[in-house]
């Protein structure tokens, strides 16, 4: 018997991960086979998936189409289509700082960095586009031209993005060597048992649930975050809340909300990694703030320019949903 399931990754990266799972009395070459469990897939789309390494076993990649089938469980990752090339939108956009070679904003909450299936609008893309015209470095791609590095849609602050290939080459590298500094402030439930610290783990898609970033024994890639509990919100034995500054040495996918799950104090509000409810007073603060989102944001961004070789640094104060949350914490 063979079984398939299919389900939704979310993120900017999104696509769709077919499950099949191969009884023990299957036979024949595994691309065969799993075109045979996945008819929306020709057997073309699986040999071809598999050399790009999107079809696994457990945590091992499978790319011999013409290995013998095997009983067990089968990952199938099926990349989204890819977008239009997205079009210029007049959105308003909050300039730190410009100049003919890069462009740093503070990205509102809600705003994707660039198009994706659920978001092919209304992205900083599309603003950008508009707002830099023919500027825009295309070296990142079509679908995300001068785009370095990501926010989450629903994680609001600064971010910056390249004009020129020579700018975005030269981001690029200080990201790579992890040049960048980074600061971000979280609104957590509960506090973390330290009040600084390191969180140094592997990170990759859970193996309970691929819509999920999650901290592995084995594999994944390094990521690694420094905290700082900067205050404590209700009774000092047993905070309700805390504000927690996060530094990133590496940028991982939903790096800072795993790990801050990961020691016991996720970000409030977060729709993947906020299980638990946070205290009554908690709620009902998050509730008279109008929280809608996850409570992080990116409050600095620091980098020497690539071009000009000008030290930069940028700061964003807290948008008002967290603000308001901030001031109704303060009164636990």
């Amino acid at each position: 018997m063979i079984g398939v399931e299919s389900g939704d990754e979310t993120g900017d990266e999104a696509g769709e991960i077919l499950e099949v799972q191969l009884a023990d009395d299957v036979a024949g070459r595994l691309d065969r086979v799993l075109a045979d469990a996945a008819p929306e897939l020709s057997r073309a789309r699986i040999q071809a998936l598999m050399a790009d390494g999107a079809v696994s076993r457990g945590d091992e990649p499978l790319t011999d189409a013409s290995a013998k089938a095997t009983p067990g469980l089968y990952l199938i990752e099926i990349p989204p289509p890819t977008p239009a090339e997205p079009q210029p939108e007049a959105i308003p956009l909050t300039v730190l700082f410009e100049d003919e070679h890069l462009i740093v904003v503070d990205k509102p909450a809600g705003m994707a960095a660039h198009p994706a299936p659920g978001s092919e609008t209304g992205t900083l893309v599309n603003a950008l586009l508009a707002h830099c015209g023919a500027s825009l470095s295309g070296i990142g791609g079509v679908a995300r031209p001068g785009i370095v590095h990501r926010l989450d849609k629903d994680t609001s602050g600064v971010m910056v993005a390249a004009k020129t290939d020579a700018a975005h080459r030269g981001l690029a590298a200080l990201f790579q060597r992890h040049d960048i500094e980074r600061v971000y402030l979280a609104l957590t439930r509960g506090a973390p048992k330290q009040s600084a610290g390191t969180v140094a783990t592997r990170l990759g898609r859970s193996q309970h649930d691929r819509k999920k970033m999650a901290v592995l024994r084995g594999g994944g890639r390094e990521a690694v975050t420094h905290f700082r509990v900067q205050e404590r919100y209700g009774a000092a034995a047993k905070p309700l809340a805390a504000r927690v500054a996060c530094q990133l040495e590496t940028g991982r996918t939903h790096q800072i909300r795993v790990h801050l799950a990961h020691i016991g104090a996720p970000c409030l509000r977060d729709p993947l990694y906020g299980a638990g409810a946070p205290a009554p007073a908690v709620r009902a603060a998050m509730i008279d703030a109008g929280l809608a989102r996850q409570a992080l944001h990116a409050a600095v961004l620091g980098f020497v320019h690539p071009i000009t070789g000008e030290r930069l640094r940028f700061e964003s104060a807290l948008p008002d949903d967290l603000a308001r949350l901030q001031l109704a914490l303060e009164r636990l």
